[in-house]
């Protein structure tokens, strides 16, 4: 091992990361940087599955509770963190280790991405509240109407993104397109890439059984509590828009929890395709002595 190395361990939400994560920064003596979107705001707890008090204290997680709800991140927002982040465990380790599940993150830390223009809030949270009251066809009309390219080449099933395509058209004139260069940017670091994978039918027993984890931990008061934040960004986030919509009397409790859990097996099935497209993934299973045994043939 020559130059010093990330690694990092990716894959579908509830396929075992944390603990693979811990695992091996205990192993390497080192850090960890988190590349959750979510898991950042110190204000969500249950809903995103922090890793337990004893761990964080245990073990260094940077961009874990970093941030409020209140803030607006993005992944250029997080590619610089994480490079001051890494220049940090570089100073003391050979050896970093990044966990997450966010795809775009990973990709902007590893290639880095252009930077795209400030988005007024009040222009993010009227998109917002009108796809809560009218939904995917109202967003899809939107963005045929103002942003034609994007509909081209873009995710038209994603409403997150198709949320960010639309606030950048309508605050800056340009397609979110015209900023993605495609540029791959050369890190002085080695990446090293590893996927962590489950048979389909225990990745969604252990995201069920994760759900009903959660709400006997209390996910149910910690939604209702953020209840006056559903319009943030923040809170756009499965096991939580559920819930607000049981606050509302929309739906029964027992229904928004069989659809937190049919909205996670969902997430974990994009996730998947995300991260299967990159084919500087090795994929192994969620265990350590499997990750171990690879890093051993990769690292040295």
């Amino acid at each position: 091992m020559h130059k010093k190395t990330c690694v990092i361990i990716a894959g579908p939400t509830a396929v075992g990361k944390t603990t693979a994560a811990i695992e091996l920064a205990k192993h390497y003596f080192t850090d960890i940087i988190s590349a959750d979107s979510r898991q950042c705001y110190k204000e969500l707890n249950i809903g995103v599955a922090k890793p337990s008090p004893e761990e964080l204290k245990n073990t260094r997680h940077y961009f874990i509770d970093s941030h409020s709800i209140h803030e607006s991140l993005n992944a250029v927002d997080f590619e610089k963190y994480a490079l001051e982040a890494l220049e940090k465990i570089f100073s003391k380790s050979d050896i970093a280790v990044m966990v997450g599940g966010t795809g775009l993150y990973i990709k902007a830390f590893c290639e880095g991405l252009d930077q795209i223009p400030e988005v007024a809030p009040d222009i993010r949270n009227w998109i917002v509240e009108h796809y809560n009251q009218h939904g995917m066809e109202w967003l899809k009309k939107e963005l045929q109407e103002k942003d034609s390219l994007y509909c081209k080449v873009g995710e038209i099933n994603n409403p997150r993104r198709m949320m960010r395509a639309l606030e950048v058209k309508i605050s800056s004139g340009h397609s979110i397109v015209h900023y993605q260069s495609h540029h791959t940017v050369e890190r002085d670091f080695n990446i090293v890439k590893i996927g962590l994978e489950l048979p389909r039918e225990d990745l969604y027993e252990r995201i069920n059984n994760r759900v009903d984890d959660m709400i006997e931990k209390g996910l149910v008061i910690e939604a209702k509590e953020l209840l006056s934040f559903k319009a943030l960004n923040a809170l756009q986030t499965v096991g939580y828009k559920e819930l607000f919509d049981y606050f509302e009397g929309n739906i029964s409790l027992n229904r928004a929890i069989e659809l937190i859990k049919q909205n996670s097996r969902h997430y974990a099935k994009r996730q998947m395709t995300w991260f299967k497209k990159d084919a500087s993934f090795s994929w192994v299973q969620p265990d350590f002595s499997s990750i171990k045994k690879y890093l051993d043939k990769s690292l040295f």
